[in-house]
């Protein structure tokens, strides 16, 4: 792993509320397409944080939470499992996820994308693991100086994240940023 990754001894930042109120799981949902997705797939969930509050906001079936880190995952089976069954942790490589293909309606990533080795790879990856019709999202920091995030010469412009999608094969890429620290792009698998 690279300085780009988030330290697993910070975990519990992961989990501070302030995180729903900087990316609101209804303002994200409302720009969707997809309004019933039965399927979630989070990449690079973290502690599952946002996997839990969009299962829970888009009433899926289920959600595969996915992170490369042995940590995050046996934190996830211990604190998030046991109390929310249909949230299933899965290890997985940075831009490999051991799932089979068409299988999600929606695939997302929160505050990922700068740390990616090669994001053109996990664009593919997300693409892959949708069915048709079904869309990604990405939200990570805006490219500004503010106080929290990662270093502003790490993170990345909305349209770099656009150029990726469409280069993966997306189509109706849509950007957005009226959250005051993220970007939110989104894309669909034809």
């Amino acid at each position: 792993m690279t300085g780009k990754k988030f330290d697993p001894k910070k975990l519990r930042k992961l989990n501070d509320p302030q995180r729903l109120l900087d990316i609101p799981p209804d303002h994200v949902c409302g720009k969707l397409s997809q309004q019933n997705p039965d399927v979630l797939i989070e990449i690079g969930t973290g502690t599952a944080f946002f996997s839990l509050a969009f299962h829970q906001q888009l009433k899926a079936s289920i959600t595969y939470a996915c992170d490369l880190s042995d940590t995050m995952i046996h934190w996830i089976e211990e604190n998030i499992t046991p109390n929310y069954p249909y949230i299933t942790p899965v290890k997985s490589e940075e831009s490999s996820v051991p799932l089979s293909d068409g299988i999600a309606d929606l695939v997302f990533m929160i505050n990922l994308h700068h740390e990616l080795e090669d994001q053109s790879l996990v664009m593919q990856e997300a693409l892959r693991l949708l069915k048709p019709e079904g869309e990604v999202f990405i939200i990570d920091w805006k490219k500004e100086d503010m106080p929290q995030g990662p270093p502003v010469e790490i993170r990345c412009f909305p349209e770099q994240v656009e150029l990726q999608l469409e280069k993966a094969g997306f189509v109706d890429i849509r950007s957005f940023d009226e959250m005051p620290k993220h970007f939110l792009v989104i894309g669909k698998k034809q």
